[in-house]
């Protein structure tokens, strides 16, 4: 679900925009003869609602590596997608090594998703294959190394376009975005405040609007009509991470969070 299907590990680059509202139907024009719906999206556009626990050490070191740009950082998170409960829970590593995303996931059932399931030393869940095992035994092993915790959930609406003309290329436009603070592994926000974070403040790059997040994501090399695109609409590439953003914005209600001493040994 979201990206190509069930994905288990993929390796890529990644080039993120914010562009006004106003531009999208036109990179959707721009775009049709090369791309078509994602087929876990619905509607027109063809959208679907992501919501993201992600999980940090008490000291927000993974937070830290994003913001001193670590050469080498990881994410540790945790995906549905729709209503909490109407998808299977994704576990995410994704990884930035250079300029480099490496990303690898395992799938468990919604029920079987909680903070058990990562301290259990023997969880009773089957997967398809040896190699999402091994993406889960992953996860569970830095979950546990670096003491991770939930911190934030992230929800946003995602419109999604696959190329129909390169072995991957995808294209997405995130709207609504928002976060809430997380204590439980498994609430998924139900109860509580949610805050906006597409705000021209909290997206902090002097724009004078509410901006959409758009990403270009491509293998090694990019496709020639998303070089064109960029021409095109004279995108300028941006550093925008969500988590980042929320941490940023909860940052100005209860102070920035002091970079912890060990953090530096975790990525560098």
């Amino acid at each position: 679900m979201g990206e190509t299907g069930y994905d288990i590990q993929l390796d890529r680059h990644e080039a993120k925009y914010i562009i006004p509202m106003s531009m999208v139907p036109e990179i959707r024009r721009f775009i049709q003869p090369f791309c078509k719906p994602d087929p876990h999206a619905h509607g027109a556009p063809p959208e679907y609602v992501v919501t993201t626990l992600q999980l940090d050490t008490p000291g927000l070191s993974l937070y830290h590596a994003v913001e001193w740009e670590a050469l080498n950082r990881f994410k540790l998170r945790v995906r549905t997608y729709g209503e909490p409960g109407e998808s299977p829970v994704f576990l995410e590593v994704k990884r930035k090594i250079r300029q480099t995303i490496v990303k690898s996931r395992s799938i468990v059932p919604a029920e079987a998703w909680g903070r058990d399931l990562v301290t259990d030393m023997r969880p009773t869940i089957s997967f398809r294959s040896r190699k999402e095992e091994e993406c889960f035994l992953q996860f569970v092993r830095l979950v546990r190394d670096v003491g991770a915790e939930p911190v934030l959930l992230v929800r946003y609406t995602r419109e999604s376009y696959m190329s129909r003309v390169d072995s991957y290329a995808r294209v997405t436009m995130d709207r609504k975005l928002m976060y809430h603070t997380a204590h439980s592994w498994s609430d998924w926000g139900e109860a509580g405040r949610w805050r906006a974070m597409d705000t021209a403040l909290a997206q902090d790059k002097g724009y004078d609007f509410s901006g959409i997040v758009l990403e270009l994501k491509m293998l090694s090399f990019a496709p020639r009509w998303i070089l064109d695109m960029v021409k095109e609409f004279d995108l300028v590439r941006v550093g925008n991470c969500k988590y980042a953003t929320a941490v940023g914005e909860e940052a100005i209600l209860r102070g920035s969070p002091a970079m912890p001493d060990y953090a530096c040994e975790l990525f560098w």
